[in-house]
């Protein structure tokens, strides 16, 4: 047993979602949402190497030793697994661990609304799930996969940096590849992908533009493909896309991704008042006819516009999930306000108003 898995184990134990080991520093873990230092030594960088040292396979140690960062994936057997980056700053080296759960919460445990778990029983298209770094998007995209993997009869595939939430076939063919280790790229298990008889890819992030083609181009030619970004807002995700495409390949793309996009579903997680942990809002967009000759017509400003009249389609904006919350005093009105992006919506949830509102 590693001698970090002690950690691991009180992460689990208190429903702690990341462990900070930054050399120079106390050991620190996320508690719903905020950051609380550790009542244990300072980390020096010798001792702290030592013991990031059991973790990875040799050769991945040697790599971190060369270039100063390395991701990877942890198994504690019978616990949870675990996303790890190791870097290098200042003091020496530094690592961050975020938990996954070994037990997949389900659409009905999350809360998740019924427009959203159906997008695991669409047959073909593109499906995004965006949002800031920590917001839940992997945890709302297992919960999709693992419905499509109880009622389809379908292969699926993931490829992730690095994988974490496991699958085990059940009505699907579940395959986990992740970059690095099985893969060389996202892009190069994309293109085998499409040789591999899939139903469903899951793309764990779109980073690149080469990634992005080959996602939409999946979805164009009759997969289901789901995929994440770390964009605020529906708008701004469709904004995003074409923006890696030069000016010239942009109309091209423009027409393709009006016709495969399906749904984009972004997020943010709120610390709870009522009681411990957090709860996410979402933003939910459906692709309608309408929607699409928007995207087509690189009208994407009216989109906030076109969501509003398609209630009856499951939609809604981040505001009006964040202000339902509020409604049902579930959260922060400060924190709301910080993390809104129409903020005039929540001003009025303030006790008192933000210094700008008054200038």
């Amino acid at each position: 047993m590693a001698r970090l898995d002690t950690y691991f184990r009180a992460m689990h134990q208190q429903g702690a979602s990341d462990l900070h080991l930054v050399a120079g520093n106390l050991p620190a873990m996320r508690l719903h949402g905020e950051l609380k230092k550790l009542k244990a030594e300072e980390l020096t960088d010798n001792g702290l190497r030592e013991l990031l040292r059991e973790l990875p396979p040799a050769e991945a140690w040697q790599r971190f030793e060369e270039t100063g960062d390395l991701d990877f994936g942890y198994e504690v057997e019978g616990l949870a697994r675990f996303r790890a980056n190791y870097f290098m700053q200042k003091n020496g080296a530094a690592a961050v661990f975020r938990l996954i759960p070994a037990d997949i919460l389900n659409c009905e445990q999350l809360g998740l609304p019924e427009v959203v778990r159906n997008l695991a029983k669409l047959h073909k298209g593109l499906v995004l799930v965006t949002g800031p770094t920590g917001s839940g998007k992997s945890t709302t995209l297992a919960a999709i996969i693992d419905e499509a993997n109880r009622v389809r009869r379908d292969n699926i595939i993931t490829v992730e940096d690095p994988i974490e939430f496991v699958h085990q076939s059940q009505g699907c063919l579940v395959s986990h590849r992740e970059v690095g280790k099985h893969t060389r790229s996202f892009a190069s298990a994309l293109r085998a992908a499409l040789r591999e008889d899939p139903d469903i890819i899951l793309v764990g992030e779109m980073r690149d533009k080469e990634t992005v083609g080959l996602a939409i181009e999946a979805a164009a030619t009759g997969h289901l493909v789901f995929g994440t970004l770390h964009t605020q807002n529906a708008p701004k995700t469709v904004d995003r896309i074409i923006e890696v495409f030069t000016a010239e390949e942009q109309p091209q793309i423009r027409s393709t991704l009006a016709d495969s996009l399906k749904a984009v579903v972004a997020q943010n997680l709120f610390r709870r008042v009522d009681k411990s942990g957090r709860v996410a809002a979402l933003e939910i967009m459906v692709v309608t006819p309408a929607i699409s000759n928007l995207i087509r017509e690189a009208k994407t400003y009216q989109i906030p516009s076109a969501m509003q009249t398609g209630k009856k389609h499951g939609m809604q904006s981040l505001e009006t999930a964040i202000i339902q919350l509020l409604d049902a005093k579930m959260i922060d009105p400060k924190e709301a306000y910080e993390k809104s992006v129409n903020k005039e919506q929540i001003v009025r949830f303030l006790p008192e108003p933000p210094p700008e509102v008054g200038r």
